[in-house]
């Protein structure tokens, strides 16, 4: 009988060969009969036991050494453009190993998240790798990820879905928690494959904290939205690196007093503006108005670091409490911000105005400026109010004035173009100094902020006209009419109320206008302004134009955001090669993937909507919370088959009341009108009417708020008794106070 090896002697030969390491194969290899496999197979338990090995199916390999084909995920490309990949199974004791992948012609490209079957071949004494791998078979893409609350069992946990409305819960086995405790916001992904019975399962890989936390909530709509919120060395090293423009073939502005005009708390200025009286006889009462846009196309060139993660983000995300921002802080709030007093580059446009307002022509260049002021909103308002701050009381006369002169001008004409005027008052959650919500407020629309709109949509048009004009490539903001249907829905509102909009002519903008016009100050006139609101289509980027409704623009284009957008810094690029101005402009890259960057940053603008609105819910629930029993006025804004959507007047945040609690009788669904009907009573429950309700329950992980419907067009209800908890006495006064700031951006 051949003699036992020694642990040694297995685990050598296991390195060797890999591919033959069933326990069949090791007793073969060693000449292993009979009784003595007995003692082998318990060696092998020992080995296992010890760490030394794992078993798959019927073969043990060290468990610090990848099997020859292995299911890998594929990584980013790093700086030199090489393609990355890590083992989605890996229970050595070291760090998990990289896979540096080779193409060979004919394999399908691979991007970051997807799944593959690889053949790896091991790489000595290499540090950036430990494999090499060669494509055998894609197998999917990365499985969705998942946002919950974990929470402890005794096989394991369960993680409970923090989606709003989403009700679902993943079982975790004990060795895939991740050391999660119970109670924590983990982010998961599904594993194995889904079956037809009992809860899909899942496993921890990242623990996220405290999920009641004042911090976690835009954090969870970060994660939970997949929005790229750490910057890659070699991005941090080149903005680090930048250094500032110099005044080589660029025009000097520095004289002109272009001011930028932005919230209060911003800490970035990309956009800044001037008027001066037009001198020329033939234009009297006219203006020459300038515009002038950070050059962030300067630092972030083509192909670039910087360029690669600008794209991938696609726009900044705002939330009450942080900016997830598209550039790294070192350019987006120092070299590419307008601050006051410092010298910037810039791409301006000079724009001749007539006194009307009419646009007569327009001229870009690439220059140099220094902002003489940096005002908000309030600031500049009340300057012209005549009630200015001490150092905003130079600048009436000279700067301010003829400014809001020439948006005097502005108003006529965009009062003939009649573009879409909803009334739509802006929400702004307040936190104090603990990201605890303070209070929820409205933001008052000012003159002021209604300049500088129409100073950026007029450079748009310039930009978009200057691009046309020279055939150069360049992405359009499309905003297409609405829908048959959707008009159809808007006109039954309408009618719902008295209101008309008439059928049989080509829908123009300022035929909705006069839809909302006639509601104006009437109760119903929230509820008309949702609707239309509700009847538009989503806004999106295209290399084709096909104009934007909304603004009743032909040519329009995004310009004026280049630190927070990259569509503006693409069209940065577009002009930079029209005008010849220097070599940093599109490269023939940007141009081959411009209908691919278009479909992509439309995605991430969405994303970033989601994750904003997700947000402002969750936070709305939270600040609710403590008023749980309290009653509310509100309107219905929203009927569905499972109940009835309701806004708050105080706060304007959305509650449900589910169909279940409405009431002792069955109630219909009529999807057209947007009605609930009771058979037994005849109640008719329809969009607009003026509702009490008692907040019944909110969870603020999710952002959802129920409500209990007490009284519909001043009229008492039966419902349903429902099992709630009730806040105590001491819970219903409301927030406590404290400091508060804010986080806000302009809009366009």
């Amino acid at each position: 009988m051949a003699q036992i090896p020694s642990q040694a002697d297995i685990l050598e030969w296991i390195r060797a060969h890999p591919e033959k390491s069933s326990k069949r194969d090791i007793a073969k290899a060693f000449g292993i009969k009979g009784a003595a496999r007995i003692d082998l197979k318990q060696m092998l338990k020992e080995l296992q036991a010890e760490g030394h090995l794992m078993q798959r199916r019927r073969r043990f390999n060290d468990p610090n050494c990848l099997p020859p084909v292995s299911v890998l995920q594929m990584l980013g490309p790093d700086s030199q453009g090489d393609m990355f990949a890590v083992p989605l199974e890996w229970e050595g004791t070291g760090h998990l190993p990289k896979i540096l992948m080779r193409s060979r012609q004919g394999d399908p490209a691979l991007g970051q998240g997807d799944r593959l079957l690889a053949r790896l071949t091991p790489v000595p004494d290499e540090d950036s790798h430990q494999y090499t791998g060669q494509l055998i078979r894609a197998i999917g893409t990365n499985p969705k990820r998942l946002l919950g609350i974990f929470r402890l069992t005794a096989e394991g946990g369960r993680i409970v879905a923090i989606d709003k409305g989403e009700g679902k819960e993943w079982l975790v086995a004990a060795d895939a928690a991740g050391e999660a405790k119970d109670g924590e916001l983990v982010e998961a992904e599904q594993s194995g494959p889904k079956g037809r019975l009992g809860l899909p399962r899942a496993r921890v890989v990242e623990r996220l904290g405290d999920p009641s936390a004042p911090k976690a909530v835009s954090l969870i709509a970060i994660h939970q939205h997949g929005i790229p919120d750490a910057f890659p060395d070699a991005v941090m090293a080149q903005a680090d690196a930048a250094k500032p423009a110099t005044s080589k073939g660029r025009v000097d502005l520095t004289d002109l007093p272009l001011i930028t005009i932005d919230p209060a708390d911003a800490r970035d200025h990309d956009d800044a503006c001037c008027a001066l009286l037009d001198e020329d006889p033939k234009n009297p009462g006219g203006f020459l108005l300038w515009v002038a846009i950070a050059d962030v196309a300067h630092y972030v060139t083509a192909g670039s670091a910087l360029d690669a993660e600008a794209r991938k983000r696609g726009n900044s995300t705002y939330f009450p409490d942080r900016v997830v921002p598209m550039l790294p802080d070192r350019l987006s709030g120092d070299l590419c911000s307008l601050h006051e007093g410092v010298t910037r580059p810039c791409i301006a446009v000079e724009m001749k105005l007539s006194s009307t307002g009419e646009k007569l022509s327009h001229r870009f260049v690439r220059g140099l400026m220094r902002s003489p002021a940096s005002l908000s909103y309030e600031e500049a308002q009340a300057a012209v109010d005549g009630d200015p701050s001490e150092r905003a009381a130079p600048l009436v006369d000279t700067v301010l004035s003829p400014l809001f002169g020439a948006y005097a001008a502005l108003k006529q004409a965009r009062e003939a173009r009649q573009p879409l005027e909803l009334d739509l008052p802006e929400r702004k959650i307040i936190l104090s100094d603990s990201g605890k919500v303070a209070s929820v407020n409205f933001s008052e629309r000012l003159d002021a902020h209604r300049l500088i709109e129409e100073c950026m949509v007029l450079a748009n048009v310039a930009a978009a006209e200057t691009l046309i004009a020279k055939q150069q490539p360049l992405l359009f903001r499309v905003h297409e009419e609405p829908s048959p249907e959707k008009l159809d829905s808007l006109r039954e509102t309408a009618k719902s109320v008295g209101l008309v909009l008439a059928k049989g002519q080509v829908l123009q903008t300022r035929h909705l206008n006069q839809l909302l016009k006639a509601a104006a100050g009437k109760d119903e006139a929230e509820l008309i302004n949702l609707s239309t609101l509700r009847s538009m289509t989503q806004a999106y980027y295209s290399s084709q134009n096909m104009s934007h409704f909304g603004l009743a623009l032909q040519n329009y284009a995004h310009f004026t955001s280049p630190i927070r957008r990259y569509a503006d810094l693409l069209l940065h690029r577009a002009l930079v090669s029209a005008h010849g101005w220097a070599t940093d402009g599109l490269s023939p890259q940007d141009i081959e993937m411009l209908d691919e960057t278009a479909k992509h940053i439309s995605e991430t603008e969405r994303r970033s909507m989601l994750a904003e609105r997700d947000t402002t819910d969750r936070y709305l629930a939270s600040f609710m919370s403590e008023r749980v029993g309290n009653e509310f006025s509100g309107r219905i804004s929203g009927v569905a088959r499972f109940g009835i959507f309701v806004k708050l007047d105080e706060t304007a945040a959305d509650g449900l009341v589910p169909i279940r609690s409405l009431g002792r009788e069955y109630f219909e669904h009529d999807a057209d009108s947007q009605t609930l009907r009771g058979t037994d009573s005849g109640t008719v429950i329809s969009l607009g009417q003026r509702v009490v309700v008692r907040l019944a329950e909110t969870t603020p992980t999710t952002g959802g708020i129920l409500l209990d419907l007490l009284e519909l067009e001043d009229s008492k209800l039966q419902t349903r008794p429902r099992q709630r908890k009730i806040a105590s006495a001491s819970n219903r006064r409301g927030p406590k106070k404290g400091k508060s700031r804010k986080v806000t951006r302009k809009r366009q």
